[in-house]
């Protein structure tokens, strides 16, 4: 069986009675700029006889790709689908498509999915898993001039659109605060993440603010999943059971640690506290309602590619900080406040 006719320019040309150039023009026009007639006329008649754009031709001849390649752990993470969908919406409204490889955070299978990117020409790399323990990928992309935007977490010295993390730290600590709590413990997530990092850096110093310390034996490092808050806030709680409030770095950590909580006895809402972060849907549809920090999750990858994009273009580009906000719900609503001497007392 022979292969199906791939429909030419110049075959388009002939049809339309102009010059191939018109016909290439015409076709690259953006649907918002593609009101001329001719450019109507000539779309009309490629939909006709079936014309399918080959982006690999367009790339050798024009030596533009029109690829972002995007990097993140994963995508079957709300957060990171999430982030991934803004960035893709961002590229489509600068003329732009993406291509996105895993890395499931692990420093070998970065180098190897990126290079999986730069083999497809992509023009720039929006980097969503940046690492603070050393980030070679970020700084070789940066000796080499290939434009890139980090998004989600951040780096020192490199562009980057995040959620200000460290507010984000501050809302949590600021709602126990004024709930009565003075005993409270982080489940910190990774330390090679600034997502991680920064709300713990928040939370603790706005606490040190108050006149409150956070010891670092309540402070866990975890995993960032369900399974890791699950066993950090059985550590927390076994070896503090004193502690009334749990802050955990996202939501799936909370979810966790709202099990573990349970199964030592302790009742979320009622005589321990529990805080999350990105407001993830299911945070609204739990048995007790998980109160979160939301984060711009789609905005940030929007923002990041169309930063991304500029920088394409030749502008010069800056750091965003993209403001959380706190919904509280019943995992701390629910709680008994806390007086100054420690005594409880229903709210």
């Amino acid at each position: 069986m022979s292969a199906p006719h791939s429909v030419t320019l110049a075959e388009i040309a002939d049809r339309a009675g102009v010059h191939v150039s018109t016909v290439s023009r015409s076709l690259r026009e953006p649907p918002s700029r593609a009101g001329s007639a001719t450019v109507a006329r000539i779309r009309r008649i490629a939909e006709q006889m079936g014309y399918v754009p080959d982006p690999a031709a367009t790339a050798l001849r024009t030596r533009r790709s029109g690829l972002l390649g995007v990097l993140v752990p994963r995508v079957t993470d709300y957060v990171l689908a999430r982030i991934y969908e803004g960035a893709d919406d961002g590229a489509h409204e600068a003329g732009l498509h993406t291509v996105v490889q895993t890395s499931s955070d692990k420093p070998t299978s970065r180098h190897e999915q990126m290079e999986q990117l730069l083999a497809r020409r992509v023009e720039g790399c929006i980097i969503g898993d940046a690492r603070l323990d050393g980030d070679e990928l970020v700084a070789s992309l940066k000796r080499r001039n290939h434009p890139y935007v980090l998004v989600n977490r951040r780096l020192r010295g490199h562009p980057s659109v995040t959620t200000d993390d460290v507010r984000g730290g501050e809302l949590a600590a600021e709602h126990l605060l004024e709930l009565g709590h003075r005993d409270v413990a982080v489940i910190a997530g990774h330390e090679y993440a600034s997502t991680c990092v920064e709300r713990t850096h928040g939370f603790v110093g706005r606490f040190q603010r108050a006149g409150v310390a956070v010891p670092g034996s309540h402070i866990a490092l975890s995993g960032a999943d369900a399974q890791g808050g699950y066993e950090a806030a059985g550590r927390l709680l076994t070896a503090h059971p004193q502690i009334t409030a749990l802050f955990a770095i996202n939501d799936f950590a909370a979810i966790g640690a709202m099990g573990a909580a349970s199964e030592l006895g302790r009742r979320v809402g009622q005589d321990i506290a529990v805080i999350g972060y990105n407001d993830i849907p299911l945070s609204r549809y739990l048995p007790v309602t998980l109160t979160s920090v939301a984060s711009p999750m789609v905005e940030m990858g929007r923002r990041g590619a169309l930063a991304l994009a500029a920088r394409l273009g030749g502008q010069a580009i800056e750091s965003e900080l993209l403001q959380p906000f706190l919904s509280a719900r019943a995992s701390t609503l629910g709680a008994r406040r806390l007086t100054d001497d420690g005594h409880a007392t229903d709210v």
